[in-house]
């Protein structure tokens, strides 16, 4: 699994998400977040970079991987559409394509700090929060104080 992200934190999201581990999706999903949060560009190419990769860990094909993280996407949209937004951090007119969502998840479990490049001073924000406390997917002080 991926340095990045750990298996629970990938596994806790889908559960708060309303999918559980009895879908094969599940792990194909986690999986699949777990290697876009660590190298995000395999997201440009899911069908050629993505879908083989993780097929290849789970002894499948590309095809069984689209198929189940589709089903995955599916079970969000419908069961947790309002986090689901949050997740995005926009409204959802139409349920997202599997890229993504692959994309919201990653975004949203990566633990990588948000850094502002060309700034040597520390930027605030209007709250009083110091913005190098953010992290990608946090979406309060609270959440990015113990992401520090």
């Amino acid at each position: 699994m991926s340095s990045v992200v750990s298996n629970g934190k990938v596994y806790d999201l889908l559960y708060h998400l309303g999918v559980t581990a009895n879908y094969t999706g599940f792990f194909h999903t986690a999986y699949a977040v777990s290697l876009c949060a660590e190298q995000p560009d395999r997201l440009l190419l899911v069908t050629k970079w993505l879908y083989p990769e993780v097929a290849k860990q789970y002894g499948t094909n590309w095809k069984a991987v689209e198929r189940n993280i589709r089903t995955v996407g599916c079970i969000i949209w419908r069961e947790s559409r309002p986090r689901l937004e949050r997740l995005a951090r926009r409204s959802l007119v139409q349920k997202p394509r599997s890229a993504q969502m692959l994309a919201i998840l990653a975004s949203s479990v990566d633990t990588a700090p948000l850094t502002v490049r060309g700034l040597d001073e520390t930027v605030t924000a209007k709250d009083g929060v110091p913005l190098s406390v953010f992290r990608v997917g946090d979406t309060d002080k609270a959440s990015a104080r113990r992401a520090v």
